[in-house]
Formats: C-alpha cells, sequence, structure tokens
C-alpha cells in the first residue's frame, strides 16, 4: 500500500542532507542562545501530538493540530532576533572571505596591560571586541575614531574626566573604530545581580552577537567578560589573556584551520546523527507522506437510538468496505480500532417489526476530517427488527 522507504533517488538523498545541514546548523547558533530551552519545549509539544494521535486522543490531537497550523508564525514571533542573526551570518559567509587585519599579538598584550591598568586604578571601562556577527544595529550613538589600538589612546577615553568615558569602545580588528557608544542592555537579572549598568550593557551585546565584552568595574576594580549570552569574573590577567587569545583564534584562524578537516565530522556526532535521523522523518513525513493514498477498512455497524421495546436480531451484512483516500500521512498513526471507526445507522423512526433496508452514506460514517470517504460497499443494509412481547398485566 505505501511506497517503500528506501525507493529513493540521488536528488532524495541531496535533499535530506540539505536539510540536515540546515537544521544541524540552526541547532547549533540556537544552542548558543536562550533559545535552547524554547527549542526544547517545542519539541516535547511535539512528542505529545505524536503520542495524542497515536492513542486517539481527538480533543488534545485538535488543540495540537491547531497550533502547529500557525507554527511558521509562532516561530518568527518567538525566534525574530535569532532569525535576524541567522540571516545576518548567511548575508556574511556569502560574501568573499575578508579575514580583515587581525589583531596581532603585541595589540592583544596592550589590550590585557590597559586593561589591568584600569582595574587597578579603579577606572570603569567597557571595550568590545567584534566577532563574525555585524554589530552595527545594535549600537547606539558613538564617536567614529577609526584610530590604532594603543594604550595612552584606551587610557585617555576611559579617564573619568572624558566627556566619553561612560560608554563602549567597540574594536574592529586592530583599531578603535567608536566610542562613547551605547549598548543595549540585558534582562538577565539573575545574572546581573550586584553588577552595573557596563555589566549589563556587555551581557546585552553578547546576547545579540558573538562579540566579545571585556569590563571593569570601577566599584570593585574587577574584570569581567561577557559572550555567548554568558557573563563571568576573570580571576586574573593571565586567565583574561587566554580568553582573549582564544577568541582571536576562532575569529581568525589559521590558514590550515580554514580548510574543512576530517576533524570536523568527529565533533558532535550525536547531535548530527539526530539532526540526520530528523531530516530523514521530515522528508518522510512531508514528501511520501504528502501524496494521496486510498485504504479500504472493514467497518462494522451499530444500530443507534433504537426504541426500548424493539430488538435488532439481524443485521446483513454486518460490516461494511469503506474506501478512504487522503495523504499517506494521515494513516500514519492511524489505527481504525482504536479511532473507533463504523457505521452508525439511525433506527429512532422504527414503528413496526420487519426487515428493513437502509441506504448509508458518508453522513453513517465516522471518521477523522484529514481523510476523504470515496466508497461504501456494499452501499445499503438489511436489518431485521423485532417488538419485543408486553408480558399482560397482572390482575
Amino acid at each position: 500500500m505505501f511506497t517503500p522507504f528506501f525507493n529513493i533517488g540521488i536528488a532524495d538523498v541531496i535533499d535530506i542532507l540539505v536539510v540536515a545541514v540546515l537544521l544541524y546548523t540552526a541547532t547549533a547558533f540556537l544552542k548558543e542562545t536562550r533559545a535552547a530551552f524554547v527549542i526544547r519545549g517545542i519539541f516535547i509539544l511535539a512528542a505529545i501530538y505524536i503520542l495524542a494521535r497515536y492513542l486517539d486522543l481527538q480533543l488534545t490531537a485538535w488543540i495540537f493540530q491547531g497550533f502547529f497550523a500557525i507554527f511558521l508564525i509562532i516561530i518568527v514571533v518567538i525566534f525574530q532576533e535569532e532569525l535576524r542573526q541567522i540571516f545576518e551570518r548567511i548575508a556574511v559567509w556569502s560574501l568573499a572571505p575578508k579575514w580583515g587585519r587581525p589583531l596581532r599579538s603585541d595589540i592583544a598584550d596592550v589590550l590585557v596591560k590597559t586593561v589591568d591598568d584600569l582595574a587597578k586604578a579603579k577606572i570603569g571601562a567597557l571595550i568590545v571586541i567584534e566577532g563574525k556577527d555585524p554589530i552595527a544595529r545594535h549600537i547606539m550613538g558613538g564617536i567614529e575614531l577609526e584610530a590604532k589600538i594603543s594604550e595612552p589612546l584606551l587610557k585617555s577615553i576611559f579617564d573619568p574626566h572624558s566627556p566619553g568615558h561612560d560608554g563602549a569602545v567597540i574594536v574592529e580588528n586592530d583599531r578603535v573604530s567608536l566610542f562613547a557608544a551605547h549598548l543595549p542592555l540585558s534582562k538577565d537579572f539573575q545574572q546581573l545581580a550586584g553588577v552595573g549598568t557596563r555589566h549589563s550593557a556587555a551581557l546585552g551585546l553578547a546576547e545579540l552577537s558573538d562579540a566579545l565584552c571585556i569590563v571593569v568595574s570601577e566599584e570593585r576594580g574587577t574584570i569581567s567578560i561577557a559572550r555567548a549570552g554568558r557573563l563571568r569574573p576573570i580571576g586574573n590577567i593571565p586567565e583574561l589573556s587566554l580568553v582573549l587569545q582564544g577568541f582571536l583564534q576562532e575569529k581568525y584562524p589559521p590558514a590550515e584551520r580554514r580548510a574543512i578537516s576530517i576533524s570536523l565530522v568527529r565533533q558532535n556526532w550525536l547531535a548530527k546523527l539526530l539532526t540526520f535521523a530528523l531530516a530523514i522523518g521530515l522528508w518522510y513525513v512531508l514528501v511520501p507522506g504528502s501524496s494521496t493514498v486510498e485504504v479500504t477498512y472493514k467497518l462494522p455497524v451499530q444500530v443507534q437510538n433504537l426504541p426500548p421495546e424493539y430488538r435488532v436480531d439481524e443485521i446483513q451484512p454486518p460490516a461494511v468496505s469503506a474506501t478512504f483516500t487522503g495523504p499517506k500521512r494521515s494513516f500514519y498513526f492511524f489505527d481504525p480500532n482504536r479511532s473507533r471507526l463504523r457505521i452508525d445507522i439511525d433506527l429512532s423512526s422504527v414503528d413496526a417489526s420487519g426487515r428493513r433496508t437502509v441506504r448509508i452514506s458518508e453522513q453513517n460514517v465516522r471518521h477523522p476530517p484529514n481523510i476523504t470517504l470515496q466508497q461504501l460497499n456494499p452501499a445499503t443494509i438489511r436489518v431485521t427488527v423485532r417488538k419485543l412481547q408486553q408480558a399482560p398485566p397482572v390482575e
């Protein structure tokens, strides 16, 4: 009745692989954001819906079916910021590779030395090192500078007497592109407990991009970093240097790391297998599952609304062959016995004993709305009813 799963061509294999790569990329990106919990919730709801369909929980399945009918709109509303970031990354990847001018080791040392001096002097500072994501739309205000990074320049910007010391410094490649810039504030009050506005701004940008934000507390003289939606303190300067070097290696990988290596296949193999299995499942449900099939079931005949003084002696035939058509996916979890699929005959108008012929149609068949009744064989039912003899009254 159904097309075998292995009856697929090269185009189908490529289709599955492309979807698997897209799913893995999207899940890997969303895993770095707070949307991971929402994704997990959606998968739980999908599992409940499949279970409801299998167990024929009609009300539950109907509610969830309405939910998934507007699923795309829900995704756009919930993940509008994440989707925008994905589109931005696609736009960046689609351009020719521009590695820019990487931060040299001496420039990185200047940043570490400056941050250390600012922390010791308890001078507040916020330095943003741009990653691969565009951050211009997240930044408000700021004064263009386009100057080479140096220790005197950074210390003069964050000097408490400088008019732009409360803003953020934006570092692009090996230059300071903006200073006195304002960043979006985070609403993650759990991570922001006991810290100030600079930390909130650093975390806010780290939630929206892959930038590395370095914060110096003006009150405590401590150093913190915000990245990938996480804010954490730095214990010492060597740790800050390691974090900065690791970030720069990711942004400006060596030439041998830019090429795709066999080691990429071994990384996160479990997540890749799961997304590949999900792609196969989606293909099986949406591609072969969208084709129209014809299925025939034997449905029992049941009498409804028979007056209490009558009894049914015979129903001929006791079952009817019903042929349904619909998308193949509608029959994946469909069980006629569990779905109580049957022919209902209304005999409320019986007024005499004997045999009567009842013509049946789609109105007599209870079936799910996503499949269509094509044929009933036979189209008539012969029912023999007999009136029960009433006992004579007791004198």
